[in-house]
């Protein structure tokens, strides 16, 4: 369903700020949820069901925390759901939230991620999982995340001629936006000159390239449009598509913790797309949007060579223009299109279930006309994007 009979509103968005607190998930989330009721203007009880986008590495509570985050706030007999989906953990509980919203089971839902973060990368828990193809990437290619993330940035440099240099000037603008956000971790600006003085974690990329682990929550109150407009919000941010798309076979880049296709689909032909364009797509068509119309983009940079093929999937550029793109100046604040005016991860770490929450946490914000010194000027129309593990796809439109 597209156009607005498809749309779902956001009533209410909150955060809790990321950084490393030493406490638990569970108040990270509390506190995100009681900032979203409050910008909806609503009671907790006048809630109707609650989504929450697992953390598993917060032990049992984490891996139930719809109901987590219910009792946290106290029983009052709303729906609960749980969902884990990686990174993509969050657009999949807005997912959730949107379905039950449009098949009338519940008028108003609260969607809560939230995360405590371990120091370091992320890694699998321990123990031998051979079907495992996560623990299988770190045990038998020796392929932790900024590994990972640094093979793609040389195939970057090898395919387009990106250099370090380019990859830097990520890492600056997303400072400078980040800087002006008050839910941020790193708040600092960063010169070129930072980037390449900090030590190199997986050549080419250093430390300043890759971000952190951080611990934060974020949150956001979802209603019907009718039941918006009854409260009294004439013109609410909308959400118009959610892309959960998973991957075809046969797969033709590496996209670990895959390292193989299938060898049953070697008769057929690849997909004209990547996984990661193929998620904007679904969401573009969903919408009705195309890329042309959007103000904004909020993309996951798990590493500043990662959003540059961001803008690529996104259809912001063609293959191999990233770098000139933002070479220009198109993806900063005052912008054609800013990209990550949030700050993005550079500026936050992960908080790997909140994360596709604060994503749209920021578009509502940004579609407000309230995002202050961040502001995108005359914001319509924006997009996320990020990618979970084991194919899980993640991209959210919003318009107003």
């Amino acid at each position: 369903m597209t156009g607005e009979g498809g749309d779902v509103a956001v009533l209410g968005a909150g955060m809790h700020p990321w950084g490393k607190w030493g406490r638990g998930f569970v108040e990270y989330g509390t506190v995100a949820a009681r900032a979203a009721l409050a910008d909806a203007g609503l009671d907790w009880p006048a809630i109707g069901s609650v989504v929450g986008a697992n953390t598993l590495r917060c032990g049992y509570p984490g891996q139930v925390a719809g109901a987590t985050f219910a009792r946290a706030l106290g029983w009052q007999g709303a729906r609960v759901t749980s969902v884990y989906a990686a990174c993509a953990s969050g657009a999949q509980a807005i997912n959730t939230a949107r379905t039950q919203i449009l098949a009338g089971l519940a008028d108003t839902v609260l969607v809560v991620g939230a995360d405590a973060a371990p120091k370091g990368f992320f890694a699998p828990a321990g123990g031998d999982r051979p079907d495992d193809p996560d623990w299988l990437r770190f045990r038998l290619l020796g392929a932790t995340n900024p590994a990972y993330f640094a093979l793609w940035a040389r195939r970057r440099m090898a395919v387009y001629g990106d250099t370090p240099e380019d990859f830097a000037r990520v890492k600056v603008k997303n400072a400078a936006a980040g800087a002006a956000n008050p839910h941020a971790r790193y708040r600092t600006a960063v010169s070129a000159e930072d980037v390449a003085a900090s030590p190199v974690v997986a050549d080419p990329l250093r430390l300043l390239d890759i971000c952190a682990t951080s611990d934060g929550a974020a949150a956001l109150v979802l209603s019907s449009v009718d039941f918006a407009r009854r409260q009294g919000v004439r013109q609410p941010v909308r959400i118009r598509a959610v892309s959960t798309v998973t991957p075809r076979y046969p797969r033709t880049a590496l996209d670990l913790p895959d390292i193989a296709t299938d060898s049953a689909a070697a008769a057929l032909d690849p997909e004209p797309d990547t996984f990661r364009a193929a998620i904007a797509r679904a969401a573009y068509e969903e919408a009705g949007l195309g890329p042309e119309d959007l103000s904004l983009a909020e993309v996951y940079d798990l590493s500043t060579a990662l959003e540059l093929e961001w803008y690529e999937d996104l259809g912001l550029c063609g293959a191999g223009e990233g770098a000139k793109l933002l070479r220009e100046g198109a993806t900063a604040l005052g912008g054609r299109l800013p990209v990550n005016p949030s700050g993005g991860l550079a500026s936050f770490g992960e908080a790997v279930p909140a994360q596709a929450i604060a994503q749209v946490c920021e578009l509502t914000w940004q579609l407000r006309g309230l995002a202050g010194e961040r502001q995108v000027d005359g914001a319509r129309a924006a997009i996320t994007a990020n990618q979970g593990l084991f194919g899980h796809g993640s991209s959210v439109i919003a318009v107003r």
